[in-house]
């Protein structure tokens, strides 16, 4: 039987994140949200085990601050 092939998870750069929020109705799961941290805001993923890896809070981000890796384990 073949393994499955692994699911590339969202990786959001904070560097690059504004906290726009445009990436958070993107998320047909709810994973995304903004939360605070110090005094900015900026995206952060809530759940990474049930990202499916769609892809679409990647492509949808006009900051190319989330980037799809595949998680090494």
């Amino acid at each position: 039987m073949p393994f499955p092939r692994p699911v590339p998870k969202p990786v959001i750069d904070t560097s690059r994140c504004t906290g726009c929020g445009w990436c958070v109705p993107t998320c047909n799961l709810h994973l995304l949200s903004l939360e605070p941290q110090g005094w900015k805001k900026f995206s952060v993923l809530s759940d990474m085990d049930a990202c499916t890896g769609c892809r679409k809070c990647a492509v949808r981000c006009p900051f190319d601050a989330i980037t799809m890796v595949v998680p090494q384990g």
